[in-house]
């Protein structure tokens, strides 16, 4: 399937991934980002000034499973933003770790806003509602990639609403998506492999994203 993403072929283009949210959402609809052919997407889309991968990292972990994911990020022309987990308990006791990422990624956004046309935004996250109007404000289009093909949706309807335009990333998988075939590559061949690891957050869904 193509889809159509309204970018015009002067914009300048930046890409800021919400790498939580983007984890749940693929892991919901059952496949894998291949980060390298989503950079050359984008990259010949218009003229892209950078792409930000932002995600939490537990610190106290002597390995993360993550993290092949995130060293090849950061050597293949992404911008990489971490910060280290803060884990806490509930009133009930229970742990909880929390790992949002909304600041880095909305302070980013409107730094570079004034470097940029169009910014493209790969979170369901209602938070950045007003992050998208903000940009607006500015004369920025915003595309919100995410997904309502799950149940219940990953997006927040008010943040779809809020943007230029909204893509399900479903209907991306043809472009940005990694080849079946290549889940049979082993999984020590970490330098080569620009996929989502399998693995990636395994404790995502104990995250408190407040």
């Amino acid at each position: 399937m193509t889809v159509s993403i309204n970018v015009h072929p002067n914009d300048r283009v930046a890409v800021f991934i919400d790498g939580a949210n983007l984890y749940a959402t693929t892991k919901a609809l059952g496949f894998d980002i291949d980060y390298k052919r989503l950079l050359a997407f984008f990259g010949n889309k218009g003229y892209l000034v950078r792409a930000c991968y932002y995600t939490a990292l537990a610190d106290d972990q002597e390995y993360s499973s993550i993290r092949p994911l995130i060293d090849w990020l950061d050597y293949n022309g992404y911008r990489m933003v971490t910060k280290p987990t803060k884990e806490f308990y509930d009133s009930a006791g229970r742990r909880k770790i929390k790992g949002n990422m909304d600041i880095e990624l909305t302070v980013d956004a409107m730094e570079m806003s004034a470097y940029i046309d169009h910014m493209i935004l790969f979170s369901g996250d209602g938070d950045f509602r007003s992050l998208v109007e903000a940009m607006q404000r500015k004369g920025k289009r915003v595309t919100v990639i995410s997904t309502i093909c799950t149940d219940p949706p990953m997006v927040a309807d008010d943040l779809r609403r809020q943007a230029d335009q909204f893509v399900d990333i479903s209907e991306l998988i043809d472009q940005i998506g990694r080849d079946p075939s290549e889940r049979s590559v082993p999984r020590n061949n970490h330098s080569t492999n620009s996929s989502q690891s399998d693995e990636q957050c395994d404790s995502a869904d104990d995250y408190e994203n407040v």
